[in-house]
């Protein structure tokens, strides 16, 4: 199962207290206080682990909760640090808090490390307070409390070129052609249910992601569909490829479609660089197809599109210019 959100509650350990002893010993007259001071509760953290691809872990536990700081004791002894709990996460996780909708931050890169709470300092032992006018206190302070708090996952998955267009445009089929990924193709509207992704090769010992997401319908923005559900997923492409059918009635309403549902749905995504990829050629004639090229090239061309193809993933037409088209916009 893909899961791509998750709402969990942190919780990091709260410090030890600090202790009140005084050293009462044989042969030592002066013993005075010596009450030591309590353990550094355990901090959360993130960790963003590339072994890890969806946030279904999260579906099963909710809570995580870091060790208690150890209390401090007799003969200036301070209390143990509170083991801290480290949670893994896929790579391309942002982490909001839930309650103010604050980003606490983003792990993209392996290896990436966020605190999310930091554990509380342990309490002051009555060593601490010893002075010339006071040489023997009996006083300490408890331990400082741990922070809990409610944090949201959003994976937004780490591809180069995103592909998007409205349901049935041949996005999946496109995938499997290019790359060895393996999604679901039918001759039905959203077959494709979670994002896939593939890598495909450019030459030359150079390759690039694809992300294909669930097709987008006019709405998608307000909800409707489920392409506005992941369209996070492309957030962090460098480019993106349209792609429309041209055996629709209206091929350019498509792609006004489009740009429309990537421009409400806010963020950088309609200024990110694109190109209008026609599909499904093999399924035009000659003059129906030149018609449907010249309408794309057109529409890209007021809308400032990188570029225009016409391919069919099925018969393997225009596959090379693709690639180097891909390579045109990974490179920037």
């Amino acid at each position: 199962m893909f899961l791509d959100t998750a709402t969990i509650t942190i919780t990091s350990g709260k410090g030890g207290d600090g202790c009140v002893s005084t050293r009462r010993e044989k042969y030592v007259p002066r013993g005075g206080p010596d009450g030591g001071n309590g353990g550094r509760g355990g901090s959360v953290w993130l960790v963003a682990d590339p072994q890890l691809g969806t946030l279904l872990d999260f579906r099963y536990r909710r809570r995580y909760e870091a060790q208690d700081g150890g209390k401090g004791g007799g003969n200036n002894c301070t209390g143990r640090d509170g083991e801290d709990v480290t949670i893994k996460v896929p790579c391309g996780t942002s982490v909001f808090d839930e309650q103010t909708g604050e980003q606490i931050g983003d792990l993209i890169e392996a290896g990436d490390r966020l605190l999310l709470a930091e554990g509380g300092k342990g309490g002051k032992g009555n060593w601490e307070f010893r002075s010339a006018r006071n040489q023997t206190p009996m006083r300490a302070t408890p331990g400082k409390p741990g922070l809990e708090r409610l944090v949201r996952f959003e994976l937004k998955l780490i591809a180069d070129i995103g592909l998007v267009g409205e349901p049935n445009a041949g996005k999946s089929t496109l995938l499997s052609v290019l790359t060895a990924a393996r999604p679901k193709v039918a001759d039905y509207p959203f077959t494709t249910l979670v994002p896939n992704l593939g890598i495909v090769d450019l030459g030359d010992y150079a390759s690039c992601t694809l992300a294909d997401i669930p097709g987008l319908i006019e709405g998608a923005s307000e909800g409707r569909g489920l392409g506005h559900e992941f369209l996070r997923h492309v957030e962090r492409t460098r480019a993106l490829l349209l792609l429309v059918d041209p055996s629709v009635a209206e091929p350019q309403a498509g792609l006004d479609m489009l740009r429309g549902e990537l421009e409400r749905y806010g963020g950088h995504l309609a200024g990110l660089p694109f190109a209008v990829v026609v599909t499904k050629s093999d399924l035009l004639d000659a003059e129906a197809g030149a018609t449907a090229l010249a309408q794309a090239r057109q529409w890209a061309s007021a809308s400032g599109a990188a570029d225009t193809l016409q391919i069919s993933a099925v018969a393997g037409r225009g596959l090379a210019e693709l690639r180097h088209l891909l390579r045109r916009l990974y490179n920037g």
